[in-house]
């Protein structure tokens, strides 16, 4: 463990660089915000006022040319995952990638062995992972006392729809922002891949692939767009290897302000577990009829902080990777799978064929 402080570069000065991970980073103890890079002189200029000392960059070579960095946060629009990403492995760096870790499977896998080959890590953006409910979830299930897993039910209902309409104004009052709001990034399917999809049910497939450590194997899907550029409703079957059967389902349109719903529900031959990410709430029942039972407080429901610390963590040799990209990797290939189902009308997808 070194004790000098991880001194990490942010690709990326948009909505969540600044209202999440530039703060997270700045009040760190252990970190160094050291560098951040944007291709908009308007961005920079934005993060500069609210985050004056670290230097600025209008392009990632040129940051990674002259900073001296340990580690990178990548929080770009979702097209541009890839290649940031790959950039910053091939200089050596841990990352941290925000979800979804990428739009196709083949370019996730491909990120996944180019940090196996230089040695690092990559953390993908799910902050849910670092609580103790999910980590206690997957702790259970993973020591088999439940069974083998039978069903999985997972549901996300969140409230973005004006997201998808580009309409980033109705959500000021809620997230206060002070720097920058995400414009209309999420309801151009050319810069965010998709809408539900890959905004949201990233996050619950993320985290089921985390609590139950399965992997698809075959998915269908349908999706909703209604008035929208981009979905709203998604659908989803799933086969896990293994035998396993889901469905993994979401919306984006609940009312402005509402919480929203993110639910894991993994039922195995010897009891089940449920999980609401979003109360912080977990509840395990076993056959014998005993039941465990765990709320968090309000104030460590959503740790939007954990993904940028853990990356510093790591970088000190603190900590081990809470995120690791196979669960990414995952998740990309469910999605991948779901869309290319939806835009052939509810074929079921063999997720092997995806690379």
């Amino acid at each position: 463990m070194t004790a000098r402080k991880a001194r990490i570069g942010v690709v990326g000065a948009g909505w969540w660089s600044t209202y999440t991970h530039m703060p997270g980073l700045h009040d760190n103890p252990n970190a160094e915000l050291a560098a951040y890079c944007d291709p908009s002189a308007e961005a920079r200029a934005r993060a500069s006022a609210a985050f004056p000392g670290p230097a600025a960059y209008d392009d990632l070579d040129a940051m990674l040319a002259a900073a001296d960095l340990d580690g990178a946060v990548v929080a770009v629009p979702h097209a541009a995952h890839h290649e940031a990403a790959a950039k910053c492995l091939d200089a050596g760096l841990h990352v941290m990638l925000e979800k979804p870790m990428t739009l196709t499977a083949a370019s996730a896998l491909d990120l996944v062995e180019r940090a196996a080959a230089r040695g690092v890590e990559l953390i993908i953006g799910y902050p849910w992972h670092f609580t103790s409910t999910a980590l206690r979830a997957r702790e259970v299930i993973a020591s088999g006392e439940l069974g083998a897993i039978q069903h999985v039910a997972c549901t996300m209902a969140s409230m973005v729809v004006e997201f998808y309409r580009g309409n980033d104004a109705a959500y000021q009052p809620v997230f206060e922002w002070t720097v920058a709001g995400p414009g209309d990034v999420y309801a151009k399917p050319e810069l965010s891949g998709g809408g539900q999809g890959h905004l949201q049910i990233t996050h619950s497939s993320g985290i089921m692939f985390f609590v139950t450590g399965l992997r698809a194997k075959r998915v269908g899907a349908l999706m909703g767009a209604f008035d929208l550029p981009v979905d709203l409703v998604d659908a989803m079957t799933v086969e896990f290897e293994g035998g396993a059967l889901g469905v993994v389902s979401g919306t984006g349109n609940i009312p402005i302000g509402d919480a929203g719903q993110l639910d894991v529900r993994v039922y195995g031959e010897h009891g089940y577990v449920l999980l609401d990410a979003v109360q912080g709430d977990l509840t395990i029942r076993r056959r014998d009829g005993s039941t465990e039972h765990d709320r968090l407080p309000a104030d460590d429901a959503y740790p939007r902080f954990a993904t940028a610390a853990n990356l510093v963590d790591v970088c000190r040799g603190a900590a081990a990777n809470g995120s690791p990209a196979a669960v990414g990797l995952r998740s990309v290939e469910m999605l991948d799978a779901a869309y290319r189902s939806a835009a052939s009308r509810g074929a079921m997808i063999d997720v092997g064929s995806l690379y």
